[in-house]
């Protein structure tokens, strides 16, 4: 009989936030006990959804995180502490990256809605009119009493 290998994770083309496995089936897939994922939700490291009887509901990727949190438990020697500051620069730097996504799109939408204004009015102009060359003489005008 083989020994442990690494455990399966969830179908690739599931939903990443569905909320679909509970506590045993999580701790399975991320290879914790049970006990170790309600650790970790007091902590505030990984927080399930909870179903309306108040049980533990865990996404997929939910279920990546808690891989990472052991990743960087074991492989790397962060404390707990140290995860959760990891945890929160992450998700501080997506919001920041989603935020940049969207303005550089406002932006983009802007540019081209000035771009066709500019258009708009340059189509405007009257085509009998045409450009004098400027003068440098100076000219006295005096109104007439």
């Amino acid at each position: 009989m083989a020994g442990p290998g690494p455990t399966p994770g969830p179908s690739p083309s599931m939903d990443p936030d569905a909320r679909v496995f509970v506590i045993s089936v999580a701790a399975e897939l991320a290879g914790m006990h049970a006990q170790t994922l309600r650790t970790y939700d007091r902590l505030g490291l990984v927080t399930p959804h909870r179903s309306p009887g108040g049980g533990r509901r865990y996404s997929p990727r939910d279920v990546a995180l808690l891989r990472e949190v052991q990743r960087l438990s074991q492989d790397d020697g962060v404390n707990l502490a140290g995860i959760k500051r990891i945890i929160e620069l992450t998700e501080q730097v997506t919001a920041l990256q989603d935020q940049v996504e969207e303005l550089t799109d406002e932006l983009e939408r802007t540019r081209a809605s000035a771009e066709q204004a500019t258009a708009g009015v340059h189509a405007s102009y009257r085509r009998d009119l045409v450009p004098v060359r400027r003068s440098t003489a100076v000219v006295v005008w005096k109104p007439r009493r």
